[in-house]
């Protein structure tokens, strides 16, 4: 028998070079490496700062491990003229630039996208900011707590009693996203025209997006969603309900037939269908509080096992308030291994599966592994 060849993957032959540091950046160029591209990361001496963030992955940092996996260090200065001339020399083969220096540090380094597209006109430049390259907030450092609260994030996220931050770094991950998507659009755009693109995302523009719907219902209503905890501000019921033992549920209801089975099989009151309070969503909204108090009287005559049973068989979506020992050991987390300086660590698996499988990962590199291999190849 023949050995099978290993299926291609979807960006193999692309090498995308990434000047990079924290997360937004490093999120988009993993995924790159994740579907088959070489990437190159150019670090610092120091290496990026995101290896020194925590020691909780075996001894390595838990941003860095999740980011940079697949990829190949380069350690460049490129205020050196021999380190500029070979980040250049790189950057003429290159498909993808991706930096996330701060504001205006590539281009006074000769490496902003306007010159390097003069020079290269088929290379995609992917520039990462806080706020963009244009207005009063341009200069501006950014950080992900920062932009979740200016970006009114913060304002909706937490209890009635006070504002709070989401747990996990959403815009650097959301800015990371949107940049990934621009950069295959870039290169299919590339393969009907033969030229590249100059790609400008910002933290700030990409929470902004996710903030589309809070902000029309102020902007058309002069309101602010309340911050609601587990509650949403526009659905109910929608939230953490009690059964008579105490165990917790969460419960959402996207539409009227889901509340019909919901009144009728689970809290077995058909009589509410007659009740102007609930007669759809809108009103169940603004009579929350009752609504609640007939769900907790209901739920309690169950133990919540027995809620959970009455909840599937009613077809009513359900979840449980998991902390991370639950999560650790869901029967849906899917992870795969990945190679580190520390010994082997299991990542959370990629979300997308195409033809049943998701990417094996690459290796996480040392500070500057391949910087020897890379200046070999790509010297004068």
């Amino acid at each position: 028998m023949t050995a099978q060849s290993p299926e291609p993957r979807p960006l193999e032959g692309i090498l995308a070079v990434s000047l990079e540091q924290a997360v937004a950046a490093p999120f988009c160029s993993s995924r790159m490496a994740d579907a088959g591209a070489r990437v190159i990361k150019i670090e610092r001496a120091e290496g990026d700062f995101a290896r020194g963030y925590d020691r909780f992955a075996r001894g390595g940092s838990s941003y860095f491990l999740w980011l940079n996996r697949g990829k190949e260090s380069l350690v460049l200065d490129i205020k050196k003229p021999d380190d500029a001339a070979l980040l250049h020399r790189i950057l003429a083969k290159a498909d993808v630039f991706i930096q996330n220096l701060l504001p205006g540090a590539a281009k006074r380094a000769g490496f902003g996208s306007e010159d390097l597209r003069a020079k290269h006109s088929k290379l995609v430049t992917v520039d990462i900011s806080g706020y963009g390259d244009e207005g009063p907030y341009a200069e501006m450092k950014a950080y992900d707590l920062l932009v979740q609260a200016e970006s009114g994030l913060c304002e909706v996220t937490g209890a009635p009693e006070g504002p709070g931050r989401v747990g996990v770094s959403v815009c650097d991950i959301a800015c990371g996203l949107y940049a990934y998507n621009a950069v295959l659009e870039a290169l299919i755009l590339r393969q009907r025209t033969g030229q590249g693109s100059a790609i400008a995302v910002s933290l700030f523009d990409a929470m902004a997006d996710w903030m589309t719907v809070p902000l029309l219902q102020f902007q058309y209503t002069g309101k602010a969603p309340k911050r609601m905890g587990l509650n949403h501000p526009s659905v109910a019921p929608y939230g953490l309900y009690r059964a008579g033992d105490g165990g917790g549920v969460l419960i959402s209801i996207q539409n009227e037939r889901e509340w019909a089975r919901l009144r009728d099989e689970v809290m077995r009151r058909p009589e509410l269908a007659a009740d102007p309070r609930f007669k759809d969503n809108v009103a169940r909204v603004a009579n929350r509080q009752a609504l609640d108090e007939l769900l907790n009287q209901a739920f309690a005559r169950y133990s919540r096992d027995q809620l959970v049973q009455k909840l599937r068989a009613a077809g009513i979506a359900y979840g449980a308030l998991n902390g991370l020992p639950e999560l650790q050991k869901h029967p849906q987390l899917r992870r795969s291994p990945v190679r580190t300086e520390f010994g082997e660590v299991e990542l959370v698996a990629p979300p997308a599966r195409i033809g049943g499988k998701g990417p094996e990962f690459g290796a996480v590199p040392r500070v500057g592994e391949h910087s020897d291999k890379i200046r070999r190849e790509f010297a004068a």
